[in-house]
């Protein structure tokens, strides 16, 4: 099979197994059955796990001052800040420019603050497969952005391997005198082993380096979790003290502060519920004004973790229709709805070769305004849509869903806190609730989708591990990838790519 063989030839450049961010947290080991048989406990766990990264995060946190005084250095001098990452620090790094358009961050002038992510914006929302493997794709992005000598790249990527974003931090420091910032989650000796791409970029002197390892993540390899977490945190709150850079790292004890006092109890009877909405073949509509772009990248990020249907283009009558739907029911029609995202015009990539999956004609077709409810009806056949709304009172967080309401106190907290708050707490949400539906087993991320490099390696490695377990025989890497292949050509739309492989191994799940 060509495509194997294609892989098998590239293999050991994406053996990242012994990586921190891949491996199993042993708070979590039971996860999946904590899930359907004690959910507070469940929650009580992936609580104490992000308490655990965050304090992590605390002892690694001085360098934010660096960070900050580079910021507001760039700026000053009428140069502008860019941000890039790929999947979820992609979407992390769109979030740091839409708070900074929206006020949530000090900027005089958020024109000057420049995101992208690997596959230009509609990747917020649908993942561009394979785009992360290509360096040469994330220099070209920056380049066409305008990035010039004088401009500030902040890079970041949860695994600190991404070639995307190694691409484009190289590109950086080739362009601009102004060093570009690497921020990354996995300990260097432990990089510097697994990828020649990270060595590179680790021992590069015209780069700097922030790491912020944090440890191993609630579920295993789910970056977007405690990893994105940090990256988005430490670089909000530079942009926060841009002006007095020295009480940057005190942040971090700040938000520590706020996750400790709000455990997320209040969310068992929601992940329950939103649970038992899908097992009976319903949807959900997520909505939020004040948290829309953190809202959004929590139910765009299911899809791949989960291997769920994404976000549906509109104009196929045919796509499969999402569980979960970001609804931006004030906005009349789908281009609004992504300025209103966004808060600027919608960018996305021209060229030849990835306008088919990346253009503006691609972008146009998927909708998330008032338009969407009917066209889901008719989609889903009149199947019930349950409004889950989550926005702001007076100084306060409120989370509604069919029935429940839970109001959060934010008196006092910095609207950046509350969206990191949310964030937390929308990820221990969406994971439990995949954890009732069987999405994962134990914490490993058997639904997880090999739609690159990284996660076809990580797919093999789980296939192999579980088969481990159950017979005490460890089978060769190349036959479980062969057989891998083999399965993903098969593959039915919610079916697990682990499970079915180990199936094929003649190994019982």
């Amino acid at each position: 099979m060509k495509a194997a063989d294609e892989f098998l030839k590239v293999a050991t450049d994406y053996q990242l197994g012994a990586l921190d961010t891949e491996s199993q947290h042993p708070f979590t080991t039971s996860l999946s059955q904590m899930a359907r048989s004690d959910v507070g406990e469940a929650v009580k766990l992936m609580h104490q796990v992000d308490v655990l990264a965050l304090r992590q995060f605390a002892a690694k946190s001085a360098p934010l001052a660096d960070l900050a005084r580079a910021i507001a250095a760039t700026l000053a001098s009428g140069h502008r800040v860019f941000l890039c990452g790929c999947g979820a620090t992609g979407r992390l790094s769109l979030s740091i420019e839409v708070f900074c358009r929206m006020g949530v961050l000090p900027v005089t002038d958020p024109e000057r603050i420049v995101a992208f992510m690997a596959g230009g914006d509609l990747a917020l929302i649908k993942a561009i497969e394979t785009f992360e493997d290509h360096p040469e794709y994330g220099a070209r992005q920056l380049e066409e952005l305008g990035f010039a000598n004088g401009d500030l790249l902040i890079a970041t990527t949860e695994g600190g391997e991404t070639p995307f974003v190694i691409g484009a931090a190289e590109r950086a420091a080739e362009l601009s005198t102004n060093p570009p910032w690497f921020l990354y989650c996995n300990p260097d000796e432990q990089l510097v082993k697994a990828a020649a791409r990270s060595k590179r970029v680790i021992e590069n002197p015209a780069i700097h380096k922030l790491n912020l390892s944090v440890g191993a993540m609630a579920v295993s390899g789910s970056t977007r979790l405690q990893a994105s977490t940090v990256l988005m945190a430490a670089i909000g709150f530079a942009f926060m003290h841009q002006h007095d850079p020295e009480h940057a790292p005190a942040e971090v004890l700040q938000l520590l502060r706020h996750v400790a006092h709000c455990d997320g109890q209040f969310l068992v009877p929601f992940i329950e519920h939103e649970a038992a909405v899908y097992a009976r073949g319903d949807y959900v509509f997520y909505s939020s004004a004040r948290f829309g772009i953190t809202v959004v990248t929590d139910t765009t990020e299911r899809a791949p973790t989960f291997s769920l249907v994404p976000f549906e283009k509109q104009d196929d009558p045919a796509a499969l229709a999402s569980w979960s739907h970001f609804l931006m029911p004030e906005q009349p029609g789908a281009h609004a709805a992504w300025q209103a995202l966004l808060h600027r015009e919608p960018r996305t990539l021209e060229w030849p070769d990835v306008r088919h999956v990346a253009g503006a004609e691609v972008l146009a077709s998927y909708d998330f305004s008032a338009q969407l409810a009917a066209r889901r009806r008719i989609r889903t056949h009149d199947a019930a849509h349950l409004l889950f709304h989550i926005d702001s009172g007076a100084g306060e967080m409120v989370w509604e869903f069919d029935g429940l309401r839970h109001q959060i106190d934010l008196t006092g907290i910095h609207e950046f806190h509350a969206h990191l708050l949310l964030k937390l707490l929308i990820n221990i949400h969406s994971t439990l609730v995949m954890g009732r539906l069987g999405r994962y087993l134990d914490n490993l991320m058997t639904y997880v989708k090999p739609s690159n490099n990284k996660l076809i390696d990580r797919a093999v490695r789980y296939v192999r591990l579980l088969a481990q377990r159950r017979t005490g025989k460890l089978p060769g890497y190349e036959k479980v990838t062969r057989l891998l292949f083999e399965e993903r050509d098969k593959l039915q739309p919610g079916e697990p790519i682990v499970l079915k492989t180990l199936e094929a191994l003649g190994v019982k799940v």
